[in-house]
This record gives C-alpha cells, sequence and structure tokens, in this order.
C-alpha cells in the first residue's frame, strides 16, 4: 500500500454508537428491561462525552458508526460528535444484521437510516459499517447504488483495497477484525450477549497495542472498534487513552478517519478485486 508521504501504515479508532439499537432489533422484548436499556443508554448518555474528551485531548478525528434509531433517540449527542469535528457514517436504522433481511427490508433499513442521519445531524454518510459485521451478498450493490464510497466490514485482508461490485462500481473497502473489537472484552448482558466473562481494561489494550505494533511492522492499517457503551466507562476510557497515546506516538503511522483513508485508496486507482461466493 502507498501512504501519504512520510507514513507506512494507517490507524483509525472507530466507534459504534449502537445504544438500545443493539438489542432491540430481533428481540423487541427487551424494551420492557429498565436495567439492560440503562446500560446502552449509558453510551451517548455518559460515554460519548467522556471519549469525545479523551479523541480532542490526543489530537485525534474519528469516525462514528450511529444506527438511525440512536440519531432519533439522540440528536443531541450525535450533533455533538459533528461538531466535534469528526466523521459519522451509517451503521442499519435498529442495528439490523442485513443477513437477516429480506432484500426489500435491507434496502428499508439503509434508506431509513440514511434519511435520520440527515435529519439529525444535516449528514450525508460517506461509509458504512454493517450491523455485527455481517454484510450480505447483495449489500455492496446497494451501498453503491447510494453513492457510498466505502465499507467497513470485511477481515480478508490487512490493508484496504478496492472491492468489485460489477463490471464499472467499486467500493473501497477498510478491513476489521474481533480482536480489535471491545465488545469481546466487555460485553455481558444476562440472557443477551457474553459469556459473563468480563476483561480487565489493561488486558484488552494489551491485546489491542500488540496488534497495532505488528500491523505497523506489516505496514497495515489498524481499525479499532469501540462502543461508547462498553470502552466509554472510566476505567475502560483511561486505558483507551493510553493506547491512543501509544499509536500517536508513532510519526511513521497516519492517524485518520475512515473517510479519509478511503479517499486516499481511491485516489491510488487500484484494481478492484472481486469476493466470490461459495458454490454448495
Amino acid at each position: 500500500m502507498n501512504w501519504p508521504p512520510g507514513f507506512t501504515g494507517a490507524a483509525a479508532f472507530t466507534f459504534d454508537v449502537d445504544a438500545e439499537s443493539a438489542i432491540l432489533w430481533n428481540a423487541p422484548h427487551n424494551a420492557d428491561r429498565m436495567s439492560v436499556i440503562s446500560h446502552q443508554a449509558y453510551g451517548p448518555l455518559v460515554g460519548v462525552p467522556r471519549l469525545l474528551g479523551l479523541l480532542e485531548r490526543h489530537r485525534i478525528r474519528s469516525t462514528f458508526f450511529v444506527p438511525g434509531y440512536t440519531a432519533e433517540r439522540y440528536p443531541q449527542t450525535v450533533r455533538a460528535i459533528a461538531a466535534a469535528g469528526h466523521e459519522i457514517c451509517h451503521h442499519g436504522y435498529l442495528h439490523e444484521q442485513p443477513t437477516g433481511l429480506t432484500p426489500a427490508q435491507e434496502i428499508e433499513a439503509l434508506d431509513r437510516g440514511l434519511d435520520a442521519l440527515r435529519r439529525t445531524a444535516g449528514v450525508t454518510p460517506a461509509g458504512y459499517r454493517a450491523p455485527m459485521w455481517d454484510l450480505s451478498w447483495r449489500t455492496p450493490a446497494l451501498l453503491a447504488e447510494r453513492g457510498f464510497l466505502y465499507d467497513s466490514s470485511l477481515m480478508d485482508a490487512d490493508e484496504p483495497y478496492e472491492l468489485r461490485v460489477d463490471s464499472s462500481r467499486s467500493l473501497v473497502e477498510i478491513p476489521i477484525q474481533w480482536s480489535l473489537d471491545d465488545w469481546e472484552q466487555f460485553c455481558y448482558l444476562p440472557d443477551i450477549s457474553g459469556s459473563g466473562l468480563i476483561e480487565t481494561p489493561a488486558k484488552a489494550r494489551e491485546l489491542w497495542q500488540a496488534e497495532f505494533d505488528a500491523l505497523r511492522e506489516a505496514g497495515g492499517c489498524w481499525v479499532m472498534t469501540n462502543h461508547p457503551f462498553l470502552t466509554g466507562r472510566p476505567s475502560r476510557a483511561r486505558e483507551l487513552g493510553r493506547l491512543m497515546e501509544h499509536v500517536t506516538s508513532h510519526a511513521d503511522v497516519w492517524v485518520a478517519t475512515l473517510g479519509e483513508i478511503a479517499g486516499h485508496v481511491r485516489g491510488l486507482g487500484l484494481t478492484p478485486r472481486s469476493i466470490v461466493r461459495p458454490e454448495l
């Protein structure tokens, strides 16, 4: 990968502002569980302001993926993210997994999410991240039809590439991975998600930092995914701040938003490549 002059790799801190949407789409009865709802509400109410402070302190511009339902429920939070200079992108409407939807339902979720972000924050997003990182085989074409520049949901590379949609269109794909997500480290909701094992923040940071160091050596693109209702908690945010300090201390790593990274990749004129659905 030819990174901008002076850089041999890239890094991005990204946040999925799921809030209540993550537990309501396929289980609407969770709305009756006041304690569970309060756990999710911590993200936009407390976690986002704390994380915005961290980003400002370390002079990092970030990418926030926001479900449309979150934008409608917490418009002031989403506007605060935009006002702080961060990128806001699409993350479904009610955190619907594309593989669990019919074609008509997937189109509805995409368009409803777009409308919510435009109305609440005045944003037309350039990027998309599938809820649960679970793209359907039809998702890339739907994104291309709506003018998206990039997606960040796939896991088959260490650096961004052009994902072929058809003979004339492609999306920039910025890969992610499960080991760089705080959900596996911290999320526990009784009868909903998680094993009950909640890692210490220091152990999580050690994992994420090791992957950063290795990807830096490989000249790749390190993409961290955090959820404000998880890593917005004080001890976790403190360790995330230490990770930010480590990442930004490396002058040869370009710390940027995913939109900036995608724009650079699109300018390289890379030959798009395909992912072929297995035939069973």
